[in-house]
C-alpha cells in the first residue's frame, strides 16, 4: 500500500446529498494511513486546471458533519470534458500536488471525465488511481439500481404533486407539472407515488421513453376529467415525439452549452400544454408549473436512506482505491435480492457507466405510455421514505 495524497471534486448538477458523499470519502481518507494530505478542488476539473484547492484535512468533524447535511455542491460544480490539453496541464498540477487518489462525484458526464483523465494518466504511465462516485437525480446511470440524488429529489416531487393535488381538488380544472428529465422519466415518474386514494392525482404521468402526441394527450385529459371531474398531469421536460424529438424544440430556439434544446429553467414547456389543453379541450382553468431547479437542493427534505446511501458510496471509493488490486473504477448500487429492502456496492468499469444513460424500464411504464406500474412504485418507494399523511372529509366531492 503505497502511500500519497488526495483529490476529490465534484461535477455536474448538485444534489440533496450530494455532500454526504464527500464527507464520506473525506473521513473515511483520513482514518486511513494510505492517504496523506486531502485537497478539495473548487469547481471540478476548472479548479484544478486554475489550481483553486482547499485542505479539508483541516476541516473540522462538526464541519464537516454539517456540510454533509447541506443540500448542492460544497465545492462548487462545473460541467466540463477535458481535453488531451487539459489533461496534460492537470498531471502537471496533481504531479506538484503529489496526488495519488483522485475521486470525481458526479452523473454520466462526470463517469466520462474519469474514464478520460484515468486513459490519458495510464498512457503517461502517471501511477494515479481514478475513481468515480456516482451522482445523479435522473436516476439514469448504468450499473446502479438507482444512484444518489435520486431518493430525495423524488421526494420532493412526490410531496410536491401531493400538495398539488389537494390545491387542484379544491379548485378543479387541469394542473400540469412539468418535471426534470431529458432522456430518463425516473423523477417524473415519482409523481405517482404521491397517490393513496384511486382518485388522488396524478392522473395522467408522461415521460421521455414514450412517443409523446397532442392528439393523445388532449383525449387522455379528456377522459380524466370526465373520469375525475378535474386532473393533475406530471411531465417530463424531454418528451419527444415519435421522431425522438423533443416536444418543446418546435416551439423554442434556446439551446445549452452542449447545444440541446434548453429544456431546464424554463416554463415553456407547461405554457404550451396548458395552451393545447384550453384550446383543443375546451377546460377554461388549466394552470402549469415547472418545477426546475427547486427539486435538486432543496434543504429539509432529504430521503434518509439516500443520505446513508451517498454517504457510503464516498466510503466505498476509498476503501477501493486504497487497495493493491483495484487501480480505477466507478461505484455502483446494487439492490439485494431479499424481501427486506437492502443495497450493496460494487466497483465497475469506468467505461460501463461513463457517457451513456439507461431509461426507465418497459415494466415501469402503462401499456397506455400515460402513467406508470405497481412494479415503478415497489421499486422507488424504499427509496423515497415515508411520506406526509394527508387527510380529507370522506363526504366531500366536487
Amino acid at each position: 500500500m503505497k502511500k500519497g495524497n488526495m483529490l476529490i471534486a465534484q461535477s455536474g448538477g448538485p444534489s440533496m446529498v450530494i455532500n454526504q458523499s464527500l464527507v464520506g470519502a473525506v473521513l473515511a481518507a483520513r482514518e486511513n494511513k494510505a492517504v496523506g494530505k486531502i485537497y478539495g478542488a473548487l469547481h471540478g476539473i476548472q479548479g484544478i486546471l486554475d489550481e483553486k484547492f482547499i485542505d479539508l484535512k483541516k476541516e473540522s468533524r462538526s464541519t464537516l458533519e454539517a456540510v454533509a447535511n447541506t443540500p448542492a455542491s460544497a465545492l462548487g460544480s462545473v460541467r466540463r470534458k477535458p481535453t488531451p490539453e487539459d489533461c496534460q496541464a492537470i498531471f502537471k498540477v496533481l504531479k506538484k500536488l503529489e496526488i495519488r487518489y483522485f475521486f470525481y462525484i458526479g452523473g454520466n458526464d462526470s463517469a466520462e471525465t474519469v474514464h478520460i483523465i484515468n486513459e490519458a494518466a495510464q498512457k503517461a504511465a502517471y501511477g494515479i488511481r481514478c475513481f468515480h462516485i456516482p451522482k445523479t437525480i435522473d436516476n439514469d446511470l448504468r450499473e446502479n439500481d438507482h444512484t444518489p440524488g435520486y431518493g430525495s429529489a423524488a421526494r420532493f416531487v412526490a410531496c410536491a404533486i401531493k400538495g398539488d393535488d389537494l390545491d387542484n381538488r379544491a379548485l378543479g380544472g387541469v394542473k400540469i407539472d412539468i418535471i426534470m428529465g431529458r432522456n430518463a422519466g425516473f423523477l417524473t415518474a415519482a409523481a405517482a407515488l404521491a397517490r393513496n386514494e384511486e382518485d388522488d392525482g396524478p392522473h395522467l404521468i408522461y415521460l421521455p421513453e414514450r412517443p409523446f402526441t397532442i392528439e393523445g394527450f388532449v383525449k387522455d385529459v379528456q377522459a380524466a376529467m370526465k373520469k375525475y371531474g378535474r386532473c393533475v398531469i406530471a411531465v417530463s421536460e424531454g418528451i419527444a415525439d415519435k421522431d425522438g424529438t423533443p416536444i418543446l424544440a418546435k416551439y423554442t430556439k434556446e439551446v445549452d452549452s452542449h447545444g440541446n434544446v434548453q429544456l431546464s429553467g424554463t416554463g415553456a414547456l407547461g405554457d404550451l400544454l396548458a395552451g393545447i389543453v384550453k384550446e383543443k379541450a375546451g377546460i377554461k382553468r388549466v394552470r402549469a408549473d415547472t418545477f426546475g431547479y427547486l427539486q435538486r437542493s432543496f434543504p429539509g427534505i432529504a430521503s434518509s436512506s439516500d443520505a446513508m446511501e451517498a454517504r457510503l458510496v464516498g466510503v466505498a471509493a476509498v476503501q477501493a482505491a486504497v487497495c493493491d488490486d483495484i487501480l480505477s473504477g466507478s461505484i455502483a448500487i446494487k439492490r439485494k435480492a431479499t424481501k427486506r429492502y437492502a443495497v450493496d456496492f460494487e466497483v465497475v468499469p469506468l467505461r460501463n457507466v461513463a457517457k451513456e444513460t439507461r431509461h426507465v424500464p418497459d415494466e415501469f411504464i402503462n401499456k397506455a405510455g400515460n402513467n406508470v406500474t405497481q412494479a415503478f412504485i415497489d421499486y422507488a418507494r424504499p427509496l423515497v421514505g415515508a411520506l406526509p399523511k394527508c387527510e380529507r372529509f370522506a363526504q366531500l366531492k366536487k
